[in-house]
């Protein structure tokens, strides 16, 4: 990737960082300095639009940026870079950009991911070891939480300072922290990404551990929720990043809800009672097929999906609603669509402020 993109209309990345933003050519058309929604990755050579869903490799992103039927870009690539012969080779008629991202990566050493139950262990003891701010109590609860549904889901505030104490007291609990995303070695040992202030969510899986943490962050209008995630952080060893896993609220029934959000999911589940399944965003779609064939197996056999109404007049959103039925048309269950009044976005909203705060069918 770090070969390639010189070569292409796209800004170079920035120093020392191993994966950036660059502006989508499918969605990003405002021209506005903060639409950048294409992620680029120079470890993992690949590329995908958090807005869209554009995704591929080197050659995909070499082919549309060149015109160059992608069954052709291999050799196009092997001509103006060198790629095939011998090592040293490479580098010289590279201009040394073989070595020198060799020296990139080595910089940025990322662990896969861990297994869940040493996600959720870890997670668990990191939630135990830090407190829900009242303000963030308050928010919560404005929202249509009451204070116990709140302790129980474990929502926590985002620690600021400390992480290296932190990392140490799960340690001293005898918990490795290698894959679990957040937490890296920095020069000083381990420790816990400094982030932005929020409330940190619980992402859980259908047996209701916590597969990752997500962060409503304070104070922003646009992208409130991020990953906790420890990938490429300068400087660092053993971080990961999160893979957009997918949230359920409520136990495992025939009828369920889908809905885009874990924080969402859990209060339209208070409020109604029914079971609600979360992805992270409408083209976000990943880790989706595999939840729901595993939830067919238990006994799932409809969703009805509740997105925000905006939907009806997004088309970023909409393409990935496009590509969300041509999945669940896959699957071995029925499907359909709520739709309610458009002056509240959200079925949270809708549920909480037209029914009242009173538990309600949707």
């Amino acid at each position: 990737m770090a070969d390639i993109l010189p070569k292409l209309p796209l800004p170079p990345p920035p120093h020392g960082k191993s994966s950036y933003y660059a502006p989508c050519p499918h969605c990003d058309r405002s021209g506005l300095k903060k639409d950048k929604h294409l992620n680029i990755s120079l470890v993992k050579n690949v590329f995908r639009c958090a807005r869209c869903g554009w995704n591929g490799g080197i050659f995909d992103l070499y082919s549309y940026y060149t015109n160059t039927p992608r069954d052709k870009v291999r050799d196009e690539l092997k001509r103006i870079i060198g790629i095939g012969k011998d090592d040293a080779g490479d580098s010289k008629r590279s201009g040394g950009s073989v070595i020198a991202n060799a020296h990139a990566q080595q910089a940025f050493i990322e662990s896969p991911a861990a297994d869940i139950t040493t996600r959720h262990t870890v997670y668990s003891a990191l939630l135990s070891m830090i407190s829900l701010a009242p303000d963030h109590m308050r928010k919560l609860i404005s929202r249509g939480l009451p204070e116990q549904a709140i302790l129980q889901n474990e929502y926590r505030t985002t620690p600021v300072v400390g992480g290296k104490a932190l990392a140490k007291q799960i340690q001293a609990k005898g918990h490795s922290l290698i894959g679990v995303p957040g937490f890296y070695k920095d020069s000083g040992g381990w420790t816990f990404i400094s982030m932005w202030r929020g409330i940190l969510i619980p992402v859980r899986d259908i047996q209701g551990r916590i597969q990752g943490l997500q962060v409503r962050r304070d104070n922003q209008e646009k992208r409130k929720y991020r990953w906790v995630s420890s990938a490429d952080i300068e400087g660092s060893t053993n971080g990961c990043g999160a893979e957009g896993w997918i949230h359920l609220a409520g136990p495992v029934r025939e009828r369920i809800l889908l809905i885009e959000g874990p924080l969402k999911a859990d209060i339209v589940h208070h409020l109604t009672g029914q079971t609600v399944l979360a992805i992270p965003g409408v083209n976000s779609l990943r880790h989706l097929e595999a939840v729901l064939v595993d939830l067919v197996e238990h006994g799932v056999r409809h969703i009805m999906t509740a997105f925000d109404m905006d939907f009806l007049k997004n088309p970023h959103v909409q393409n990935g609603y496009a590509e969300l039925v041509n999945l669940l048309g896959r699957m071995d269950l029925t499907f359909g669509t709520y739709l309610w009044r458009p002056d509240y976005n959200g079925l949270d909203d809708f549920v909480w402020e037209g029914c009242l705060g009173h538990t309600c069918d949707v």
